[in-house]
């Protein structure tokens, strides 16, 4: 079965994230962005989500990271708590 680890940052506008993404994008770390930034629990982890298999994320999610790049930042990506921007870390298929 499909295994993945990837990061995220979840804020609650599209120009937010677009503005972070530029933010990383530009050489800001990731991890830090995600701790200042992101209203996801996960944010005291850099938004770590550690590892989870398909369906396990909602719908939106799911795709992105069972289908874009590793290692490459995807986003924002609009789910039903707000905007994502996402970075697969690893994926076995």
């Amino acid at each position: 079965m499909a295994q993945a680890t990837a990061r995220h940052i979840l804020v609650g506008s599209e120009d937010k994230a677009n503005e972070l993404k530029a933010q990383i994008e530009a050489g800001a770390d990731f991890a830090e962005v995600a701790k200042a930034n992101s209203t996801c629990p996960s944010r005291s982890q850099g938004g770590d989500l550690g590892s989870f298999g398909p369906g396990q994320m909602v719908r939106e999610f799911d795709t992105v990271v069972f289908s874009a790049p590793v290692g490459v930042l995807q986003g924002p990506v609009k789910t039903q708590f707000g905007y994502h921007l996402i970075e697969v870390t690893s994926r076995q298929d």
